[in-house]
């Protein structure tokens, strides 16, 4: 029995990437004329695009964080007296980047969903392709978010805490996921098909991991779609299920912690004006990347990639 094929009512193929484009273009157009920046200092930080683009492509790839990509570059920053960021600054510099990298590509994610391919289209049956459902990801969605976004705003506002023990912690726990994830990949799930329909539990779960993804949102900027990308991969989803909620989901939670970031003047627009344009190219080209790889060698990179960057992190803090 095959799959039946969306309907035709869905916009366009790429017509809601275009007007999302439009609108980040407007916000970057926004940034130029109204935010407090250096001319003189973006000449130093010529090589921030280039960045950008590779940061997003990790992220939107696998629906995880990219950050750490940024994480020498600021150090570097800092080493050579160009420009020396707190690790509230860093955070916000890293959330303005992703509203331009993970909202491009949570629209490239969600376009996909409104045009797949038919479930018994050539080539497609023999790859065990399943059809993701738009309603499993718009549950997904909702439900990661209506708790997500109340645990990032209260912990941005009501809570002090010792940042750097909680980073270690999330790091610590995010190696033990990334090797769960490897390890499921080959073994319990080698052969088994994808799960074609989003299951209760697994619902009951994400709303659960949602509330400790949104606070460690607010504190680095990212967590709660490294959690919830993880956990669906390893319970077997679709890759569109996966990476492409979470990229709608970290889209929106940076959306939304961005605003006290810019309220409270933390944000260095500097660094956003230049690693934005290149977070939105790499965004674009993540998606076709990501499926070009696979689900098997998509998870086996996402799982390692977690695990190498939270063993990164967490020798660089030892260290430094």
């Amino acid at each position: 029995m095959t799959t039946p094929q969306l309907k035709s009512t869905a916009p366009p193929q790429g017509r809601i990437v275009i007007y999302g484009a439009a609108v980040l273009l407007a916000l970057y157009a926004g940034i130029l004329l109204f935010a407090s920046y250096d001319p003189a200092l973006l000449g130093q930080l010529w090589f921030l695009p280039g960045i950008g683009a590779l940061a997003a492509v990790i992220a939107n790839t696998s629906g995880t964080g990219g950050g750490v990509v940024f994480v020498p570059v600021f150090n570097g920053l800092r080493e050579h007296g160009i420009m020396a960021l707190d690790p509230l600054r860093v955070t916000a510099a890293s959330m303005a980047i992703q509203c331009f990298g993970m909202t491009m590509g949570g629209l490239r994610w969600t376009d996909r969903l409104l045009h797949q391919p038919a479930a018994d289209a050539a080539g497609v049956a023999g790859a065990g392709y399943v059809q993701v459902r738009p309603r499993d990801f718009a549950l997904v969605i909702g439900a990661v978010l209506a708790f997500a976004l109340p645990a990032l705003l209260a912990m941005q506002r009501l809570t002090m805490v010792d940042g750097q023990m909680i980073l270690l912690g999330y790091k610590i726990f995010s190696i033990f996921l990334g090797l769960a994830l490897i390890i499921t990949t080959w073994t319990i799930n080698h052969k088994r098909a994808e799960r074609a329909r989003l299951e209760k539990i697994d619902l009951l779960i994400l709303m659960l991991i949602a509330i400790p993804g949104g606070a460690l949102t607010a504190l680095f900027s990212v967590g709660v779609g490294e959690l919830v990308a993880l956990y669906l991969f390893i319970r077997h989803y679709p890759v569109l299920l996966c990476t492409g909620t979470a990229c709608v989901i970290s889209s929106i939670s940076v959306l939304v912690g961005i605003v006290w970031h810019i309220e409270m003047d933390t944000v260095a627009w500097e660094i956003v004006l230049l690693a934005g344009p290149g977070a939105v190219l790499g965004a674009f080209l993540a998606r076709p990347i990501a499926l070009w790889l696979g689900a098997k060698r998509l998870k086996t990179l996402d799982g390692t990639w977690i695990v190498l960057s939270a063993v990164y992190l967490i020798v660089l803090n030892w260290v430094f």
